[in-house]
This record gives C-alpha cells, structure tokens and sequence, in this order.
C-alpha cells in the first residue's frame, strides 16, 4: 500500500489565494470539499493556506501526507444511495503560528490572496483583552486575524484592491457580524488608526454565514477496508454525509469571484441569512425534537426507523409539512426542497440516530425550536397545531420515567431542577397538575404557556390519551 503524498499521487499546483483558520474535520470535509469542485468545475484555480487556530491541532499529520487525504460522503441523494472516496487536493500547505509565527504573518504579503474562511468553534469568535499587537500570535482568531489584516495594510500602503474576503463559519447566528465587531474592538485597543479603521471597513467584507452538513469524522471502524479500496495509507479520510448547505450573506459581486453556484454546489449568496437560519431550525431541529419521545414512546429507537414506520413517518411529515412549513416566510417550492433533503438526510442508511441522543435537554430545545411555529400557526391558522402539541405532551410523558412498554428503561436526561419538578408533578397522579405547573414554568419558557388560548387543555388531553392508549394509538388519531 502507498502513502498518500505528492509524490505517489501528482496533482495540479495552484495560486495560494484562501487562509484557512482552522484544519478540523468540518472545514476539510466541507469548505475544502466546495473548493476542490470549484476547482474542477469552473475556473476558480485556487489553493488554500491552513492556519492552526490553537497551540496543539493537526497540522503536522496534514503535512506528513502533503495535505492530501479523502473524504468519504455517505447517504441518500434523491433516493439513490451515496458511497463515495474523493481525493481532496486543495490545500497547498499547513502552518502553525505558534511554532512559525513569521511564516504566519507573512500570508498577508501574497498579493493574490482573496479569501480568508474559519470555523474555530463557537467560542473561537471572542474578544480577548489581555492579547496584544506584538504577540507573536495573538491567542484569539479574531486578534491573529487582526494581526495579519493590518500587516496587508502595511504591506500595501492601504491599496483598497488588497482587501480580503471573509467568511467565518463558526455555528453562532449571525457569526460575520460578531467577528466584525471583535475586529473593530482589537483596532481600538491596539490603537491601529482611522486609516487602518477605514481600509479595513471600506476594502474587507466580513459575510455572515450559515452553514450545513454533518461531519461524523474519522471513520475508525471502516478504515481498513477504505485503505484497501484506495490502496493509499490515507489517515486523515473524513466521512460526512452527502447533503451540504452554506448560506452566505453577501452581494452577488461576492458571489460571482466565488463561483461555487457555477460548480453546482449548494450555496446561496443571499441578502439576509435570517430566513434560512430559521428555516434550518424549524424544518430541521424541530421535527427531531418532536419524532424523538413519539418515536421512542412508540417502541422505536432509531430516527431512521421512525421516519420508514407507517404510522410515525406519517407523524413526522405531518409536523414538517402540514405544521412548521406553514409558518416559514420563503417560497413552498424551496421549503419542500428543503423538507425533501431533510428527509433524506433522516433516512440516512450509514447513520444509526439515536432518537434518545437527540432527547438531550428537550425542554429548551422544544422552546426554541418548536415553541416559535406553534405560535405561528395559531396566529396564522386560529388553530393549535395538533402534531406539535402532541410532541409537547410525549415530552412530559418521557420525563416521567419509568419504563417502556417493551420493558425498556426511560431515562430523561436534562436539567436536574427540571427533572426533579416534572417527577414530582407526576407523583400527583394529575396530568392537570403536571400540565399546568410545567407550562407555567417561566424558568423554562420564559413566559406563562398557559396563556396561550387552548394550549393547557390539549396538553391535558394528550397526556391522558397517551396513558389510556399508548402512544402509537394517539399519533394514528391525529393523522
């Protein structure tokens, strides 16, 4: 079996015009799996520069396989079943700036970089005081991306046509506009100047984005056997599923100097990404958080299984399609799109979901998933929406405890104050009594449930429903 390098595999070289932040599976299973189709699909002909965004990461094992690897996308396209190996050949090098800051800052001397893309988790997107102009680099991301913003200014005496193009990837609503912030904050602290201030505000563009497609990771089990189908020693192979979604929040001048619409991928240039964050959470997070307690209190434990079940797939479109797309703003045509991959994404034969796993925390995940289109649609259809109210109801039900039918232990697993009050709401033997003081629960919620008009009574209803005559019964009810 050969190694995997530049030697055993020849690809083509490219002009470095992309700094990466970051070198974990996400961005090498995502952004860099876009960029090597750009590449082949259009002429975008650039290569990416990986920076690693903290002390230990994995640049030294990218550079020991000249920064090739596979990824290996899985799941259903349309129906059709995907397993495919894709040799990714986009990145030209990786550095450590903790190691070889010198090399680091040196990026913003290339005249031709363009781009600089990130995803340095959640927390990565902080404004850090204690670090300085001088640190050799600065902790943060947004500080080392500050660093080297001002070194191109420098560089280049302030040419707007060296201006860079951002887009952070990191899972926060609205992540460009945070990292933005954070910049400004770093160029008051450091006291950078108006010129720098003004460069930067008027030459960079700091994108929102949103971004969607999971990323299992290093296939540990099915390795041997990926091995022996490449006849490479690739140990960097990242699996991921086949649906990818990168909304980016930008003019389409951004769009047409990052042509992957051209390439036939699956990203929007688009004037807002409020509408598709809220698209992604509702059609998406909310009917998981629903088909999880009815799904398992029906005797099923994988998402799979529930969604190819005839009686709660029949639920789950119903939630989907009938409830949640009806309080979204964006055109049917694309919600049902949407809705279809969600689905297929559901279905996924490579993944064994665990409905229990997604049961994590399901009070506020309820609140901010679900809770937002059961207003809707009463506001909009005068109606409460059964499917989501009976998700409500499977909730409390879980949390009760106890066992399944089948003899199957029932183990909520959230807040223990939570926890604690639902079981001894329950103790009361009163579904009123559990209803009532659960919904008024404001440390929850945030508000008083029982405000809103016939919600408490079909809570009360379905809780005793569910009691009388399981949960399977119920769900045939409603459809």
């Amino acid at each position: 079996m050969k190694e995997l390098n530049r030697q055993n595999v020849p690809v083509t070289t490219r002009p470095e015009r992309i700094i990466q932040f970051g070198e974990g599976n996400f961005l090498r299973a995502f952004v860099d799996w876009i960029i090597r189709n750009m590449n082949t699909q259009t002429d975008f002909n650039s290569s990416v520069v990986v920076v690693q965004p903290i002390e230990k990461g994995m640049v030294d094992m990218l550079n020991k396989q000249d920064n090739l690897y596979h990824v290996n996308l899985q799941g259903l396209d349309k129906g059709e079943t995907i397993n495919s190996l894709e040799l990714i050949d986009v990145i030209s090098r990786s550095l450590n700036p903790y190691t070889d800051f010198e090399t680091f800052i040196q990026l913003a001397e290339q005249p031709e970089m363009r781009f600089v893309i990130s995803n340095t988790t959640e927390a990565g997107i902080a404004f850090d005081p204690s670090c300085k102009p001088d640190d050799a680099p600065a902790s943060s991301y947004p500080g080392k991306l500050t660093q080297l913003l001002y070194h191109r200014f420098k560089t280049f005496n302030g040419d707007k046509n060296k201006g860079l193009i951002i887009f952070p990837c990191e899972l926060i609503f609205l992540n460009g506009h945070k990292l933005k912030e954070t910049i400004y904050q770093y160029i008051d602290l450091w006291q950078l100047g108006e010129d720098f201030r003004n460069w930067f505000e008027e030459a960079c563009g700091v994108y929102a984005t949103l971004v969607d497609r999971i990323v299992p990771g290093f296939p540990r089990k099915e390795i041997d056997a990926i091995k022996e189908k490449l006849q490479y020693n690739d140990n960097l192979v990242v699996q991921a599923e086949i649906f990818h979604l990168w909304v980016i929040e930008a003019p389409q001048e951004i769009a047409q100097e990052f042509p992957a619409d051209k390439a036939g991928l699956n990203v929007l240039f688009v004037p807002s990404e409020a509408p598709y964050h809220e698209r992604k959470v509702t059609l998406l997070n909310g009917p998981h958080t629903v088909l999880s307690p009815v799904a398992f209190l029906s005797g099923i434990d994988i998402v799979r299984d529930a969604c190819q079940d005839d009686v709660i797939g029949k639920y789950i479109r119903k939630v989907m399609f009938e409830e949640l797309m009806e309080t979204l703003n964006l055109s049917k045509t694309e919600l049902e799109q949407f809705a279809n991959d969600v689905l297929d994404r559901f279905n996924n034969p490579f993944v064994n979901h665990q409905v229990t796993s997604i049961m994590l925390n399901s009070f506020p995940k309820y609140q901010t998933r679900d809770l937002p289109g059961l207003k809707e649609y009463l506001k909009r259809k005068g109606v409460l929406p059964e499917g989501l109210v009976l998700g409500l109801a499977a909730i409390l039900t879980y949390y009760k405890g106890g066992k399944r039918t089948d003899g199957t232990e029932i183990v909520p697993n959230d807040d223990p104050k939570t926890i604690s009050l639902i079981k001894e709401l329950w103790a009361t033997n009163s579904t009123r009594t559990v209803a009532e003081n659960i919904l008024a629960t404001k440390e929850i919620w945030g508000e008083d449930l029982n405000r809103i008009p016939g919600l408490t009574e079909r809570v009360i209803h379905y809780l005793n429903a569910i009691q009388a005559k399981g949960m399977r019964e119920v769900v045939k009810d409603i459809l």
